[in-house]
């Protein structure tokens, strides 16, 4: 029989430390001949690996030495690897941004010269060279598309600059044909994006560049040749909804698939995928609303999908035959997974006891409003008969973004110890169609926070939330949400957690970096036209209305929410004798990396909620 015990206070063997390490991110996966490769973010160390799987089944490194494999392409990042068919990789570092070329013959070598201007992205190899797309930053910021030659001579060829924002390169199967994606200022890539395409010519340089016919308010998150090369596989949302279609040669527009769900998400990194081509003209790819599934659709578009217990793909890659990706599932922890003949082998999962104590997401709708629900749990623990529990309403960033209702190392660490947790899926939020993320359209700052609190009052309606009990936790964007909540709703909740927030929506956009400068326009409105809106929404606007205890998280290198404009806030809520807790780290920017910078944030926030929403901490928490 499980054990009675407040919520809250429940002693979970899922520590702090646990969560961190289960924080670490794994991502860009890709085929090398035979292997899969991945990138593995360790929280220990802070580097990014590139990695395969071990003799023994644990990864091991690809690259000798310390090398970090991470692109700052668009400060979001993007896919910064590339398997060289003769053997070795082409990679992006860290530190310098420069490229780099490794054969396990010879001593890795860079490829571009050295400068703290460039960034490299999404690459794609041929002949002799390497293309991709390459960022200049300092002065005016452009993208083009290049071509680094492999032999280390550094003489870059710009193939074509045709937009504000490129993809990388996708070079026909024949190397004749080029394909990539571009979009203007003040668009973002899931508004308006257009599909180029071009000759090559022996040579190598680009003719008869052309644009497919996409609408005037079409996103495109992928395109990808198909195996043949005989047309272009295109994720439009030209239908309301992301779905692959099939582009001919002569400009025909056929879907695949076609269904009232998404088969992409938004391009935040360059180089994403949740599609890929398999021979005989199917196609393998992630698909959904709340949950995604792995589907492999034929050539006449029947769709199969595969039964894994997985609940989230991405990073979706395949070599013709087989797929690879990374997913994850309420009860299965983020893995690196490889498909074959329908059946999922997995080749890496995060360590540790997460199954045991992770919650399983409930989705739910309430007044419209999507959300994962997170129930408290822990295998020996219950709390009170008949008493609701503390609830943690959670709104994800972007905001262009989404949850995914899968085990997660951070909700796990809450939940298992009495806690609920509801990630909210806001209007504007990916997932659920474009005209669910119309919603937020020049309305951000009120339908977010909004539905935040439409969703908090019906778990209380519900008699699962203790509605004295309700805290708030939100990053980035979610922090804009959360602090806006608690000046719309000052009554509802009772606490807030906030890491690196958007606080000012006009100093944001100015001070912030190019790709994310106009997005303000699509989310409040134009400036300074909408000057009124800008004002009357941000929280800094209106910071003198916060009376709720707050916890203040930043990152003194973040260079999309600047470290001043919270450290601004912070003194003027502590000035007016409002409950703040400031930390500011040193060594971190937008989203925290380092193991005992997350551990240290979930003590923080733990201590935070024992306090206001009244509940003992847990044993080990006061040890």
């Amino acid at each position: 029989m499980p054990i009675q015990a407040p919520y809250g206070s429940w002693p979970s063997g899922w520590q702090a430390a646990d969560a961190s390490r289960g924080h670490s991110v794994v991502d860009w996966v890709g085929f090398a001949g035979s292997e899969v490769w991945w990138v593995a973010a360790d929280a220990g160390d802070g580097r990014n690996h590139l990695v395969r799987p071990g003799a023994d089944g644990r990864p091991e490194d690809v690259l000798p030495g310390d090398w970090d494999v991470r692109t700052a392409f668009m400060e979001y990042g993007g896919r910064p690897w590339v398997f060289l068919g003769t053997g070795g990789a082409v990679f992006v570092h860290w530190s310098d941004q420069r490229v780099y070329r490794w054969t396990p013959e010879a001593a890795v070598r860079p490829l571009s010269p050295r400068s703290d201007r460039y960034r490299y992205c999404d690459f794609a190899v041929r002949g002799d060279e390497v293309w991709c797309v390459r960022e200049t930053t300092g002065g005016e910021v452009r993208r083009d598309l290049v071509a680094l030659p492999l032999d280390g001579s550094a003489r870059i060829r710009v193939l074509a600059a045709t937009h504000d924002f490129l993809s990388g390169p996708r070079i026909s199967p024949d190397g004749g044909r080029v394909a990539w994606l571009g979009w203007n200022h003040p668009d973002m890539p899931w508004t308006r994006t257009a599909v180029m395409v071009a000759n090559v010519d022996p040579d190598g340089s680009l003719v008869g560049l052309r644009r497919l016919a996409t609408g005037a308010d079409e996103s495109v998150t992928q395109i990808e040749w198909t195996s043949d090369g005989a047309a272009l596989l295109v994720v439009s949302d030209r239908s309301g909804w992301w779905n692959v279609h099939e582009v001919s040669g002569d400009g025909r527009w056929r879907a695949r698939c076609p269904r009232a769900e998404e088969f992409g998400e938004a391009l935040w990194r360059i180089g994403a995928s949740t599609c890929a081509a398999l021979t005989g003209g199917g196609l393998a790819a992630a698909h959904g609303t709340g949950v995604r599934r792995l589907g492999l659709c034929d050539a006449d578009g029947g769709l199969v999908d595969v039964d894994d217990g997985f609940t989230d793909w991405r990073s979706v890659v395949s070599d013709g035959r087989r797929v690879a990706a990374v997913a994850a599932g309420p009860r299965r922890s983020r893995s690196v997974v490889l498909v074959e003949q329908g059946c999922t082998r997995v080749l890496w999962s995060s360590p540790g006891a997460l199954a045991s104590y992770a919650s399983v997401p409930m989705l739910r709708t309430y007044q419209g409003v999507h959300a994962h629900v997170y129930e408290p749990h822990h295998p020996g623990y219950a709390g009170p008969p008949g008493e609701p529990p503390p609830y943690i309403v959670q709104a994800h960033g972007g905001p262009t973004s989404r949850g995914v209702p899968v085990a997660d190392a951070v909700t796990t660490y809450f939940t298992s110890r009495g806690i609920g947790v509801v990630d909210v899926q806001y209007g504007g939020s990916t997932g659920y169609g474009r005209a669910y993320r119309d919603r937020l359209r020049h309305r951000w700052g009120e339908v977010d926070a909004r539905d935040c609190a439409t969703v908090a009052r019906g778990l209380v309606a519900e008699g699962r939330a203790d509605p004295s009990r309700i805290a708030l936790r939100g990053a980035s964007a979610g922090g804009w949400t959360a602090l806006r909540s608690l000046i719309d709703d000052p009554d509802l909740y009772q606490a807030a957690v906030v890491y690196f927030p958007v606080l000012d929506a006009r100093s944001w956009a100015k001070s912030t970096h190019d790709f994310e400068s106009r997005y303000a326009e699509w989310l409040i409105g134009p400036w300074p036209q909408e000057r009124g809106r800008y004002e009357s929404r941000s929280p800094a606007a209106a910071v003198e209305r916060i009376r709720t205890p707050l916890l203040l998280m930043q990152g003194a290198r973040d260079a999309i929410c600047v470290p001043e404009q919270a450290d601004q806030f912070a003194r003027y809520l502590a000035s007016i004798s409002v409950p703040i807790r400031y930390l500011r780290f040193h060594a971190e920017a937008h989203g925290f990396r380092q193991a005992d910078t997350v551990a240290r944030c979930l003590n923080a926030e733990l201590d935070l909620y024992a306090k206001a929403l009244r509940f003992p901490l847990p044993v080990e928490a006061r040890a």
